[in-house]
């Protein structure tokens, strides 16, 4: 019976986020057989976006769509899928042994850790408590715009971002890359393999000379003056107009949003931070911090929505492992001689088994071996 049937609290796994990292994550643990949940707060990144682009298969695919497929498929092995915010993720742990186990919930609902073993809660916003030995978090960034008439608007449909997500969509099209942010010149130089007409609006940004070189020499046309409001007529962008009084006419424009990972969750567990303030891990999505995992752009601002899904699948893969060398650990420790649940047909089966979780009870996953020749501090 799976936990659409019994609506239990208490989880291998929780998975925070339901966007491609979190939905394959879950699509791989489900086949595993693994207890999960996945918590969606329904606010998807591309959201605006019409059509996602590179994913082998699925190119030109309506985002929403592809979600929706996605839930289709995790529903199939038996994933329960929550709508709501978690608000808080809180873990305990006790120091006993090296083996790990999952014990009920405790009195609030969350799991209670013996025998050495991780125990996290995760907090709804509407009041839920879930319990879950291995927690992922998959809550993606916020894309911050400049604050110009006409951005908001249009983002994602005439005012884009990615030139490998839109670029092919406005070839060999008048386009514009807006100043915005310093990753503006490297955003425009990408675009000129898109278009012989692209123009760099300065607006704001401090250009050095070394820059303007490049843009100049590469094909591009610097506009130096202020960006007033985009100009929107019939549902789409037809120019740039600067305080000056000028207009420029475009097809499309770029911008490089500030982008800011949604790592609350990551934050409040104490998740290690690189200098640049993005949550370290290991080529699984390990964080620092013991059982928890992260997968998605909210490590990583470049990943596309395949790399996102392909973040998913490595950290779904190590969180397995883990908890397979957890049960393993914890069956050796039971059949202990002398302990009084040693004997019988039953005494190597964790407590956490069910009918449709995955206990091996024999040698240790090649996961785990991975895991033990980890470097510490490897960064994402």
């Amino acid at each position: 019976m799976n936990a659409h049937d019994t609506g239990e609290r208490s989880y291998d796994v929780v998975i925070v986020g339901a966007g491609a990292a979190g939905l394959n994550a879950a699509l791989l643990l489900g086949r595993a057989r693994r207890k999960v949940a996945v918590l969606d707060a329904g606010e998807p990144r591309n959201a605006p976006d019409g059509h996602m682009h590179g994913f082998l298969s699925r190119d030109g695919l309506p985002p929403a769509e592809l979600l929706e497929l996605g839930r289709a498929e995790i529903a199939r092995y038996g994933v329960r899928l929550i709508g709501g915010r978690a608000e808080n993720i809180s873990h305990e742990s006790t120091t006993e042994g090296a083996g790990h186990a999952f014990a009920p919930a405790a009195e609030d609902g969350g799991p209670a850790a013996e025998d050495g073993g991780l125990a996290f809660t995760v907090r709804l916003a509407g009041g839920q408590v879930l319990g879950a030995r291995r927690i992922l978090v998959a809550t993606g960034l916020r894309d911050e715009l400049p604050d110009l008439p006409g951005v908001r608007e249009r983002w994602g449909k005439d005012v884009l971002h990615c030139p490998y997500c839109h670029g092919y969509e406005v070839r060999d099209q008048p386009l514009a890359v807006l100043g915005t942010h310093p990753g503006a010149v490297h955003q425009a130089l990408l675009l000129r393999q898109w278009s012989d007409d692209v123009l760099f609006v300065r607006h704001t940004l401090d250009l050095t000379p070394e820059d303007r070189n490049r843009l100049e020499c590469h094909g591009l046309r610097v506009i130096d003056g202020t960006i007033d409001r985009l100009a929107v007529e019939d549902g789409r962008l037809r120019g740039i107009e600067l305080t000056d009084g000028r207009t420029l006419p475009r097809a499309a424009a770029f911008l490089f949003p500030r982008m800011v990972p949604q790592d609350e969750l990551l934050t409040g567990l104490g998740c290690a931070k690189d200098d640049g303030g993005w949550v370290v891990t290991d080529r699984t999505g390990r964080t620092s911090v013991p059982g928890v995992w992260a997968a998605g752009n909210v490590i990583d601002p470049r990943a596309q929505v395949v790399t996102a899904a392909g973040m998913g699948s490595a950290a779904a893969f190590a969180i397995n492992g883990d908890l397979t060398e957890e049960d393993v650990q914890r069956s050796v420790k039971r059949r202990r001689p002398g302990r009084p649940d040693s004997a019988g047909p039953n005494s190597a089966r964790p407590n956490s088994a069910r009918p449709n979780s995955a206990r091996p009870d024999s040698a240790r996953s090649e996961a785990a071996h991975q895991n033990e020749a980890r470097p510490e501090g490897v960064g994402r």
